[in-house]
């Protein structure tokens, strides 16, 4: 199973490559599966994964093949709203 690293946010005055980290959770995943809802003063996260996935974003989300691909081992940054979640998903079944 893939693992979808997160590290929740508040942007500082220097843009997305430096964020005070407010929570991190990791996130195991094959078919779509959401994060815990994001800390109350996460504003942006960073997500790194050790295979392809794919990112849906929301109160209740299921990530699809049609939704926000992240190659493997690549860093990207989101801006989201306190409280919503992250779903990933592999793409596979």
């Amino acid at each position: 199973m893939a693992k979808a690293l997160i590290t929740e946010g508040v942007a500082g005055q220097y843009g997305a490559q430096v964020i005070k980290a407010a929570a991190t959770q990791a996130v195991t995943y094959t078919s779509s599966t959401a994060s815990a809802a994001f800390n109350e003063a996460t504003r942006l996260i960073r997500v790194i994964a050790d295979a392809d996935v794919y990112l849906a974003f929301g109160a209740a989300p299921t990530a699809t093949a049609n939704d926000i691909r992240v190659p493997a081992d690549t860093v990207e940054y989101f801006e989201v709203d306190a409280g919503a979640k992250v779903a990933c998903y592999d793409g596979t079944t």
